[in-house]
C-alpha cells in the first residue's frame, strides 16, 4: 500500500504527503475530542454527550451551561494543552538527542519544575499562582543548567542525556530537603501538587497556557523540516544548509518552555513526554520526529488517563499523574521486554 502522495498546488508548489501519518494525526483527534465530550459529562451530575455538545455551542440549559464551561471545560482544555505540550516537548527532546530515552521525565525538567514550586510552597507559602510561576522558573533553570553543562563545540544527544540523568538527580535531592524543610500543612499541599493533577483547574491555567502553545507550536512545526535533517547527523546537516547550533538551542528552548508550563498548569505529570512520541512513531510507522502525531497522541492519552481517574476506580477518584504512570510505567517495561527478545538491549 502506498502512503506517500505527492501533491502538487496551483502555484507549482509540490508538497510530499503521508497518507498515513495524517489518518493517525485525524483519529487521535478525534479520539482526544471525544475522550473530552465524555469527559466535561462526567461527575457528580452526569450530562449526557448531547447535551454537552448542545451547551458548548450555546444551546443548554443555565444549570448545564455554567457546569460546562465554568466548572469542567477548563479543566478539560488545561488537560488537553498540558499532555499536547508535553507530547511535543518530548518528541522534540528525543529528535534532538537521538534516544529514546531523552524525555523531560529523564532529562529533569519536571524535577526541575518541581523544585522550583517547592521552594515557593515551603519558604514562601505563595498562592497558585505564584506555585505555577516557580514552577515555569525552576524548568527554565534546569533547562539552562542541562544545555549550558551539556555544551562542548556544540551539544550531542549521548552527553545530554547523561548530563540530564545527573541534574535530576541533584534536584531530586534538593526536593527530599525541601520537603523535610516544610511544615506538615505545607508538605501535603507540596506532595498533592508533585503527584501530577487537574482537579480544580480553571480559566486562569487555560489562557497563559493557550497563548504559549499558539506562539510556540508554529515556530516548532516551521522548523520540523531542519530537526528532520538533523536526525541523520550534524555533518550531513550542516551541508544541507541546516544551521544546527541555532535550529537545535531553539527547539530545545520552545521544548523547555512548554514542559515547563505543562508542569506548571498541572504538576509533574509522568510518562506522557516519553511514551507519546513512541507511540505516534510506532502507529505512524514514518521515519522523523513526528511531531503532529505526539503533539495528538499526548492529547489523548491525558484526557483518557483523566477520565479513567475518574470512571474506573469508583467512589475514589485518583490523580491523573498516578495514573499516567502507571500506564508509562507499564508501557515502559513492555517496550524493555520487547527490545530484549529482538536482541537490541
Amino acid at each position: 500500500m502506498k502512503t506517500n502522495r505527492a501533491v502538487r498546488t496551483p502555484g507549482g508548489l509540490s508538497v510530499r504527503l503521508d497518507v498515513r501519518a495524517l489518518t493517525v494525526v485525524v483519529l487521535l483527534l478525534l479520539a482526544a475530542l471525544t475522550a473530552s465530550v465524555v469527559l466535561i459529562g462526567t461527575g457528580d451530575f452526569p450530562i449526557p454527550a448531547g447535551d454537552v455538545l448542545r451547551t458548548l455551542v450555546g444551546e443548554g440549559d443555565p444549570g448545564q451551561e455554567f457546569i460546562v464551561t465554568e466548572l469542567r471545560l477548563p479543566r478539560v482544555l488545561v488537560g488537553l494543552l498540558v499532555g499536547a505540550s508535553l507530547g511535543l516537548g518530548g518528541a522534540l527532546f528525543q529528535s534532538v538527542s537521538r534516544n529514546p530515552l531523552g524525555s523531560p521525565d529523564v532529562l529533569g525538567l519536571g524535577q526541575g519544575a518541581t523544585a522550583g514550586a517547592l521552594t515557593v510552597i515551603v519558604l514562601f507559602s505563595g498562592s497558585a499562582g505564584q506555585v505555577a510561576l516557580g514552577a515555569l522558573a525552576g524548568g527554565l533553570v534546569t533547562g539552562f543548567a542541562i544545555y549550558a553543562l551539556a555544551w562542548k563545540r556544540g551539544v550531542h544527544g549521548y552527553r545530554l542525556v547523561l548530563v540530564g540523568i545527573g541534574v535530576s538527580a541533584i534536584v531530586t535531592a534538593v526536593n527530599g530537603y525541601l520537603l523535610t524543610r516544610s511544615d506538615i500543612v505545607d508538605a501535603a499541599r507540596a506532595v498533592v501538587w508533585m503527584t501530577g493533577s487537574l482537579d480544580g483547574r480553571d480559566w486562569d491555567q487555560v489562557w497563559p497556557l493557550l497563548a504559549l502553545c499558539a506562539v510556540l507550536v508554529p515556530l516548532v512545526l516551521a522548523n520540523s523540516g531542519g530537526l528532520r535533517m538533523m536526525e541523520m547527523g550534524d555533518d550531513v546537516s550542516y551541508a544541507l544548509g541546516v544551521r544546527v547550533e541555532r535550529v537545535r538551542l531553539l527547539l530545545m528552548l520552545a521544548a523547555v518552555l512548554l514542559t515547563a508550563s505543562a508542569t506548571a498548569a498541572a504538576g509533574p505529570v509522568g510518562f506522557v513526554a516519553l511514551t507519546a512520541p513512541q507511540l505516534a512513531r510506532r502507529l505512524t510507522r514514518s521515519p522523523g520526529p513526528n511531531l503532529a502525531a505526539s503533539l495528538c497522541m499526548g492529547a489523548a492519552l491525558l484526557v483518557t488517563a483523566d477520565l479513567a481517574s475518574q470512571r474506573a476506580f469508583g467512589a475514589e477518584q485518583l490523580p491523573v499523574g498516578v495514573v499516567t504512570g502507571v500506564l508509562g510505567g507499564v508501557y515502559l517495561l513492555w517496550l524493555l521486554v520487547t527490545e530484549r527478545k529482538a536482541g537490541r538491549i
